[in-house]
């Protein structure tokens, strides 16, 4: 039985994700081939072939695949999709646009988000919203699968020796093309692999509290900063510091959680954390239900107190 896990890359290193996605292959069981499509791609695949568990890395390198569409991308995947028994890949958001493309051209069901691998045709995957868990059997030939990437540890990245094959390039299919890109530079952590995270919501009142607040405890903490919907709504920070259900899925060490009242949509996003510690003036606040510490208190008190405390 061989598994296909699609890499997750900038063209230049492999992103994290593609390590969980590895590692939930591995508790499948079989032969671990990983597939690096892209355009100047081969450090990526060198990256790949020392992932430990990896038997080969195929190799897509073509101009058209530079910013991995997901129509090329999922046309790529199912035209060497034979032999594969399992076809993995994170659960962010490229994954999440290109397996139900490829799902659907080989006329099979996804099973979405998995948490846990019971057997190779069983999977655990959460429903509404987290609350509840199902325990999902499929008879496919082919399963194609997202991976939460909270469910798995990240497999390691070096001890392997994978092989690398290069494989031939599919057409430009030309039904989408990338016009620009906006991304945030910033020299914390990424919110997604974070070990620590701050995360503010409605109650900071304003994106100029958000950062004068919260900044100086990211600082001393070292912490990636994160946000509820209510606050990116409300326009305090951009849309890539969303933790929750539309956001970013996350289980860092350390979740702390100011001005956060914890509607369900936002818990969904962080409950696997570690350790969630929660700051809010309301006693009833949903937020104190999954905390392991609780603080009520005035945010714009607590937090410079826990700064300089710290």
């Amino acid at each position: 039985m061989s598994l296909l896990v699609i890499a997750e890359h900038d063209n230049a290193s492999l992103k994290g994700a593609t390590l969980n996605a590895v590692t939930a292959a591995a508790k499948i069981g079989g032969e671990i081939h990983v597939l690096v499509a892209g355009s100047g791609c081969s450090a990526v695949a060198e990256q790949a072939a020392k992932i430990a568990g990896v038997a080969k890395v195929r190799v897509a390198d073509a101009a058209h695949y530079a910013d991995q569409t997901a129509e090329n991308l999922a046309a790529l995947i199912v035209a060497n999709a034979a032999g594969y028994s399992h076809i993995l890949a994170p659960a962010t958001s490229n994954g999440k646009n290109t397996l139900p493309r490829v799902a659907a051209l080989l006329d099979v069901a996804q099973i979405s988000e998995i948490i846990s691998v019971v057997d190779a045709d069983t999977f655990v995957r959460p429903i509404y919203a987290g609350n509840a868990l199902a325990t999902v059997k499929s008879a496919d030939a082919t399963k194609v699968i997202t991976v939460r990437t909270t469910g798995f540890d990240a497999a390691a990245n070096s001890g392997g020796n994978g092989t690398v094959e290069a494989l031939a390039a599919g057409p430009d299919l030309g039904q989408s093309k990338l016009l620009g890109r906006e991304l945030t530079k910033s020299a914390r952590p990424e919110l997604g692999a974070a070990k620590i995270i701050v995360s503010g919501g409605r109650g900071m009142g304003s994106g100029e509290n958000y950062h004068k607040v919260l900044e100086p405890l990211a600082d001393k903490l070292g912490a990636a900063m994160g946000a509820s919907r209510a606050a990116v709504d409300a326009g305090f920070v951009p849309n890539d510091y969303q933790v929750g259900q539309t956001g970013k899925i996350v289980a860092p060490q350390l979740y702390i959680a100011i001005g956060i009242s914890g509607a369900i949509q936002h818990l969904a996003g962080m409950k696997d954390s570690k350790v969630i510690v929660a700051i809010n003036k309301d006693p009833d606040a949903p937020i104190f239900q999954v905390a392991d510490y609780g603080l009520v208190a005035d945010l714009f008190a607590a937090v410079p107190e826990l700064v300089a405390a710290l």
